[in-house]
């Protein structure tokens, strides 16, 4: 599909979905879509779209789907999506994004959001803490490589989410030992990012946990014995400063499939208990060269 966007297409007042992609498309996002107080569900893709996300689309009060997708797209993600009440489910993915505050703290009115995916090159700000308001959200992935700051302490309250991503940004701090609260958590992503300090303790709280990607940080001190409590599939800690021995509680991780120690300050050999591990299909630990592995790329989940 190739063109614009009619704004004609704002007559359709009993419009309840609306669906509109192709890698040919270009020009705005008509404001007149706003209009469409009936609609339900919004999809709009397009790589050759420019211009604003207009905030007339925080007036689809009936709204329970939004996913907007365009690389040439500016400006600020609208305040005014976080009048959307109904909506479940939301996904921006765009490279053009400036200004501040390019994730609104009025993201954390949506009190029905199960799903939340924000990514762009040109995301900057912080990530608010309000998000930690979405108490029935159970995804959350953000990726931006202009994102400043520290990741938001008030995540741990998020008690249904399954799924954490931040990954690729520019942010920096420490891991929030509040983040041992999401108990239904199952897969963590926190990787190319500047994070420093320890891993937390609490992580080990994390009992439906079965994928912990921390690689490519400035993360420091030794592995946490309580990693070992867990159930994990997957653990990749490569590429930080981590340090001390490597825990023989890992050899308890009878489900584990990767496991990647490399590019640490550990003086590590190869542990006895690897033999334990006899679903493990890859492993890697000692010095493997850090400048190929770590480029703090955008990441991004939908």
């Amino acid at each position: 599909m190739s063109g614009s966007i009619p704004s004609e297409l704002g007559n359709l007042s009993k419009l309840t979905s609306l669906s509109i992609s192709g890698d040919g498309l270009s020009g705005s996002i008509p404001s007149e879509l706003g209009n469409l107080s009936n609609l339900t569900r919004l999809n709009i893709y397009g790589n050759k779209l420019s211009g604003n996300i207009p905030s007339e689309l925080g007036n689809l009060s009936k709204l329970t789907y939004l996913s907007i997708s365009g690389g040439g797209l500016s400006g600020s993600i609208p305040s005014s999506l976080g009048n959307l009440s109904k909506l479940a489910y939301l996904s921006i993915s765009v490279d053009g994004l400036s200004g501040s505050g390019n994730i609104p703290s009025s993201l954390g009115n949506l009190s029905n959001l199960t799903s939340l995916s924000i990514s762009g090159n040109g995301l900057s700000g912080s990530i608010p803490s309000q998000l930690g308001n979405l108490s029935k959200l159970t995804s959350l992935g953000i990726s931006g490589t202009s994102l400043s700051g520290s990741i938001p302490s008030q995540l741990g309250n998020l008690s249904k989410l399954t799924f954490l991503g931040i990954g690729g940004t520019g942010l920096s701090g420490r891991i929030p030992s509040e983040l041992g609260n999401l108990s239904n958590l199952t897969d963590l992503y926190l990787p190319n990012n500047f994070l420093s300090g320890s891993i937390p303790s609490s992580l080990g709280n994390l009992s439906k946990l079965g994928y912990l990607d921390l690689h490519c940080n400035n993360l420091s001190g030794s592995i946490p014995t309580e990693l070992g409590n867990l159930n994990l599939g997957a653990l990749y800690l490569n590429d930080n400063w981590l340090s001390g021995s490597v825990p023989s509680q890992l050899g308890g991780l009878s489900n584990l499939v990767q496991l990647s120690l490399s590019n640490n300050r550990g003086n590590w050999g190869i542990p006895s208990w690897l033999g334990n591990l006899t679903k493990l299909r890859g492993f890697s630990i000692g010095e493997l060269g850090r400048a190929s592995v770590c480029h703090h790329t955008k990441a991004s989940w939908d």
